[in-house]
């Protein structure tokens, strides 16, 4: 067995990210920019009023003071005739302001009297409400770096300059494979010795929430053939394998052996932890595979201690649990050589242990939001003694 630490450091130094792809932008929410992206134009790229109004020059109207008004632009309007001298324009909020003009006054500010516009704003200035072409960014400067996470606002600043396509770390697609004879499907009807699967319902969800959606479930009987095939076929379609149940020693645990029998390469077998131990991890080629334990609860915390981080990685994203420390709310005791993973509960305040640790128990899990890790050469917690604890996505 390995260390927690060893383990992770194993998965860190194999795992590396996703060859970028070309999506459209409509797609690209929520993923890393792969490239910098730079701007093809001037946004805004014409002078633009920020103002219901009117448009003219400030040096004419200095001379005139009262201008002629010679016309209406709206937003869109293909018009682009200079202004003269003398004239002012209507203008709407958008529209492009003409050659000729630099400011534009508010309309409430303004008197309309047979046509010609008398300006009512003791805080008129030059430039007043227009905005310059390339204001907001200039044809060729640098508008989002590599690396930077594509939220609504970077979305829609790269829609405002027309771009279309960009170039993203994709996220990976998985296949879960599950194990047992004794499993069936919620909703049908049990037979005496068997058991409802519900591992493949809390690792999807688990990822649905981390907007990893490219998911297929795969249900095999306990057979070495089948698992065989099932593997490969797996490994065929997806970035990463997700086995549940089978990675122990037992008489009908097949999963070690499928993936010699794929030429899959063993990178750690069995880790020095409470719950999930017999935590299996592989590579072959640029695929991943791991192999988690078939209890429910272990499975689960193997899932967000260790998978949930690789898939990270691949699509350049920290999927890391948040750490914190806090004080436990209780003494706790256990041998030393394993590090504990325990579900719990912080208040923001302290953490609080859960009853019903076991690893197949999934009704703590339920209304958790932390683990608390207990370090493998520790042997007693006492109450207050400040713990490291991994938050839940909430």
């Amino acid at each position: 067995m390995i260390s927690v630490i060893e383990a992770k450091t194993i998965i860190s130094k194999n795992v590396a990210p996703l060859p970028l792809q070309k999506i459209l932008l409509e797609k690209a929410a929520g993923l890393v920019l792969a490239q910098d992206i730079f701007s093809p134009i001037n946004l805004p790229s014409f002078p633009q009023s920020s103002m219901d109004g009117y448009a003219f020059s400030f040096s004419d109207w200095q001379t005139n003071k009262n201008l002629k008004i010679s016309g209406t632009i709206a937003a869109g309007s293909q018009i682009n005739n200079e202004l003269k001298q003398g004239n002012a324009v209507r203008i709407f909020t958008g529209a492009a302001v003409p050659a000729g003009a630099d400011t534009v006054v508010m309309q409430e500010k303004t008197i309309v009297d047979k046509n010609e516009l008398i300006i009512r704003d003791e805080n008129i200035k030059q430039g007043m409400n227009v905005r310059p072409a390339g204001l907001e960014i200039k044809s060729g400067a640098a508008a989002l770096k590599n690396d930077t996470l594509l939220n609504p606002a970077s979305i829609g600043f790269l829609a405002s300059m027309g771009i279309n396509e960009v170039p993203v770390y994709p996220k990976p697609s998985l296949t879960i494979i599950i194990t047992g004879d004794e499993l069936k499907e919620p909703g049908s009807s049990l037979l005496h010795g068997q058991i409802y699967e519900s591992n493949s319902f809390t690792l999807v969800a688990a990822l649905e929430q981390l907007h990893i959606e490219a998911i297929n479930v795969i249900r095999v009987k306990d057979n070495l053939a089948s698992l065989t095939e099932a593997l490969r076929q797996a490994l065929s379609k997806s970035d990463v394998v997700l086995l549940t149940g089978g990675i122990s020693v037992g008489d009908y645990d097949f999963v070690k052996q499928a993936t010699i029998n794929n030429n899959v390469r063993q990178l750690f077998h069995s880790i020095k932890q409470k719950p999930g131990k017999p935590l299996y991890f592989g590579k072959l080629n640029d695929k991943y595979i791991f192999g988690l334990p078939g209890n429910p609860a272990s499975g689960l915390i193997c899932l967000y201690e260790y998978v949930v981080p690789a898939l990270g990685k691949m699509c350049n994203r920290d999927f890391f649990l948040k750490k914190l420390h806090a004080p436990i709310a209780q003494d706790f005791k256990k041998p030393a050589g394993l590090t504990y993973f325990l579900k719990g509960y912080y208040d923001g305040m302290g953490v609080h242990i859960f009853e019903a640790q076991e690893s197949f128990r999934l009704s703590s899990f339920a209304t958790a939001n932390c683990l608390i890790q207990i370090d493998e050469e520790v042997t007693e917690c006492k109450k207050g003694e400040s713990t490291e604890i991994h938050l839940l996505p909430g």
